[in-house]
């Protein structure tokens, strides 16, 4: 057993259990969905772990739950994929560092992407910089796993739907000892 997914799993069934930021379902709930939709969608083991894990940061910061709403960028996607680095590669920890700016780069690049966003979403896109500019979507699109970053970020708005029965964490766990280091 990996002690760093043991420690993610810790995570999910202590911080997991609290409201995911002005939506109706946990941060657990919202992570689960998510990792689902990358597996319906026949995604890689890597993309997996990566929807799965996207919003550890959520769960290891110390900001308050409602530091949105005091104009407070968390910064979550750098401190869960900081803290993940230590025990996955880069295939699963850049689509999680760049998940933020591939939501930003999708408002910049898709005329109707903002009508998906969840009014949560859409207030913390202002503090997290709001669409990207042409310039700053061209030096996205060049980065690598942005298109990762992309599918991932697809996933996590189908991740928000109260009482959507999806698969426990245990389901994953294998997957993700499998993906970790240590």
């Amino acid at each position: 057993m990996s002690a760093v997914v043991d420690e993610i799993a810790q995570l999910f069934a202590d911080r997991g259990k609290e409201a995911y930021l002005g939506e109706r379902v946990s941060i657990a709930d919202h992570m689960l969905q998510t990792a689902e939709a990358a597996t319906r969608d026949g995604a890689s083991p890597d993309l997996v772990a990566a929807a799965l894990l996207h919003d550890v940061g959520h769960l290891l910061h110390t900001m308050p739950a409602d530091a949105a709403d005091h104009g407070v960028d968390t910064v979550h996607e750098e401190v869960g994929a900081r803290w993940l680095s230590m025990a996955f590669t880069e295939s699963v920890t850049a689509p999680i560092r760049l998940h933020v700016a591939a939501k930003r780069y999708l408002c910049a690049t898709t005329s109707d992407y903002m009508a998906v966003l969840s009014p949560a979403s859409v207030h913390s896109l202002m503090l997290q910089g709001g669409p990207m500019t042409p310039d700053e979507a061209a030096a996205f699109e060049s980065v690598a796993h942005s298109a990762d970053a992309v599918r991932v970020r697809r996933w996590d708005d189908e991740g928000k739907v109260p009482g959507r029965s999806v698969p426990a964490f245990e389901h994953y766990r294998p997957l993700l000892e499998v993906q970790s280091r240590g």
